[in-house]
């Protein structure tokens, strides 16, 4: 596999593994009315790359389902990150 290929995939599984982490433990500690995760913390690590985490935290935990900024600005972040690293997937198999 190419190195720059694995990279890639390293990044994303890592950026997305973040963002369902974050959004698993913001619900928890919602639960439990402790310190909260701020909404900013959670759209820096979507906008690093990490949108399809958050999505499948946020349907996982059903958590931030009726913020609708959450509701419908996660899934298309996460459409235009899943086009943008097949994109780069893409021309990095092409280089």
């Amino acid at each position: 596999m190419n190195i720059q290929l694995a990279i890639l995939l390293a990044y994303f599984i890592i950026i997305n593994l973040m963002g369902f982490i974050l959004m698993g433990n913001d619900k928890i500690r919602a639960k439990q009315k402790k310190y909260r995760i701020r909404e900013s913390s959670i759209w820096k690590v979507a906008f690093l790359g990490g949108a399809v985490g958050c999505y499948a935290g946020m349907k996982t935990y059903r958590h931030k389902t009726k913020h609708a900024v959450f509701k419908y600005g996660l899934p298309g972040l996460s459409a235009v990150e899943l086009i943008t690293y097949s994109g780069l997937a893409f021309i990095i198999i092409k280089s």
